[in-house]
């Protein structure tokens, strides 16, 4: 029954953890942008976008889409390394185990 114990404690401790980090990465921010720069955003670990700059350069009336694409194409990016970035701190919490409702 002691090993049961353990092993409640130690599911509690990595709870706490994991709702610790999830405050964390609220406050953690990703950087990526596309067109060489032209578009880029920043989002957080919460997959939040928190800010979005598109150059001057990039807006003409003409070609909506193009622009269109760029802003996709950087919050997609950013998106993916927001997922990196919470990936990786709870595989440090977790130990690299995929724990369902926690990744």
């Amino acid at each position: 029954m002691q090993n049961l114990g353990n092993i409640m404690k130690q599911a509690k401790k990595m709870q706490e953890n994991v709702m610790k980090l999830q405050e964390e990465l609220a406050e953690r921010t990703v950087d990526a942008s596309a067109g060489g720069g032209m578009v880029s955003v920043t989002v957080n670990g919460r997959f939040m976008i928190v800010a979005l700059k598109i150059e001057k350069e990039v807006v003409n009336p003409e070609d909506v889409d193009m622009l269109q694409d760029l802003i996709v194409a950087a919050v997609n990016e950013g998106v993916r390394k927001a997922q990196e970035l919470a990936a990786a701190e709870m595989g440090k919490i977790t130990g690299g185990m995929q724990i369902p409702g926690l990744s």
